[in-house]
This record gives C-alpha cells, sequence and structure tokens, in this order.
C-alpha cells in the first residue's frame, strides 16, 4: 500500500515539474519553437517519460493554460486577504510591475501565448488562453464593483489592456522601464476613480 501511495506521489510531483517547466518554457520560447525535450528537461524528466503524462505538446500547451489559470487563482487568494478593493487592484498592478524584467524578455505570459496561439487553424486553445484572460476581467471587474463604480466591466478591461499594452512595448521595446512608468500610471489612474455619491 506504501509502495503505490508513494509511486502516486511521485508520479504527481513529476507531472507538476512538467507542467510547470512547460508554462516557463512555452513563455520564453513560443509554442512552435518547443520540443518535448526542451519541457522535459527544463522539468528534469527524461524525455520518455513525458509521454506518459502527456501524449501531444497540445496537451502539454493545456496544462500550462492550467498552470496560468492556477497561478492567478493564487494571486486573486493572496490579494483577497487585502481589505480594501482599491488596494487588490493595486497590488494586483505593483506585481505586474513586479515582473517587469521577465516582461521585457518574453512578454505576458498568457497574452503571448494567446496571440501565438490565435494564428492556429483549430480555435480550441487559443479560446483556452481567452478564458484565462476572462478569468482576470472578471476578477478585476468584481474588485471595481466592490468599489461601486460605474461600468466595472469597461473599468477592468482598462486595467488589463494596460497592462497587455505594457508587457507588449516593454517586450517589444525590451525595456523593462515601460512597465515600471506605465504601471505607476496605473495606479495614479486608480487612485483618481471615485464612486459617485450615495452610490456606496
Amino acid at each position: 500500500m506504501t509502495d503505490s501511495v508513494n509511486r502516486r506521489a511521485a508520479a504527481s510531483q513529476k507531472r507538476r515539474r512538467l507542467t510547470a517547466a512547460a508554462a516557463r518554457v512555452l513563455h520564453e520560447q513560443g509554442v512552435e519553437r518547443t520540443t518535448l525535450a526542451d519541457i522535459a528537461r527544463e522539468a528534469d524528466v527524461p524525455v520518455g517519460n513525458v509521454y506518459y503524462y502527456f501524449k501531444t505538446k497540445d496537451e502539454l500547451v493545456r496544462a500550462a493554460l492550467a498552470e496560468h489559470g492556477t497561478h492567478l487563482d493564487e494571486l486573486a487568494e493572496e490579494l483577497g486577504r487585502l481589505a480594501d478593493p482599491r488596494d487588490r487592484l493595486k497590488a494586483l498592478v505593483e506585481a505586474w510591475i513586479g515582473q517587469r524584467d521577465t516582461a521585457a524578455r518574453f512578454g505576458c505570459p498568457t497574452g503571448t501565448l494567446a496571440v501565438e496561439l490565435d494564428k492556429r487553424a483549430d480555435g480550441v486553445l487559443d479560446a483556452e488562453a481567452g478564458a484565462v484572460i476572462r478569468r482576470l476581467l472578471d476578477w478585476a471587474a468584481g474588485q471595481f464593483r466592490e468599489l461601486g463604480l460605474p461600468d466595472p466591466d469597461g473599468l477592468a478591461l482598462t486595467l488589463v489592456a494596460g497592462y497587455q499594452g505594457m508587457s507588449l512595448l516593454a517586450n517589444a521595446l525590451r525595456d523593462p522601464g515601460v512597465m515600471t512608468r506605465e504601471g505607476a500610471r496605473l495606479l495614479r489612474w486608480l487612485d483618481s476613480l471615485e464612486a459617485p455619491a450615495g452610490s456606496r
């Protein structure tokens, strides 16, 4: 019984390492340039073992998207510990700014993957990437709604579009300072938003 439990735990850990490695390597290299061998090497798993957990590269892409979704859920849970929704939104922007060097080298993990997957004809995985971005939009809209601000969905779109834009430009210009400057602008914007009198 113990051997069986240990084998299951080891298999689960190996799958988790492969999933995390897929998220990193696909972000850094893109879907087309990434091989299963690249992911196996990053995860420190023999390449033959990859096929035991993932039969195709698309399955690994799907797992990487799930990893991005999990990261978003963990971040939302951490931000949820802050009492004020404006503080949560500002902490999100500060987290984006904290990733400025990564963004300058590779862009936004989910955004770049969504753009790349959109070029494919099957139209399945790009929808899954869009679903991760939709979860971020919905979370942000919830914060704006809690603040009693009008058009919370529109404000969420402005915020996430600002992030995607600054990530893309930081990457295109190879300038992490873009994230710092535009992030500061987003923080000032968040501070400037006020709910109409009597709405809260």
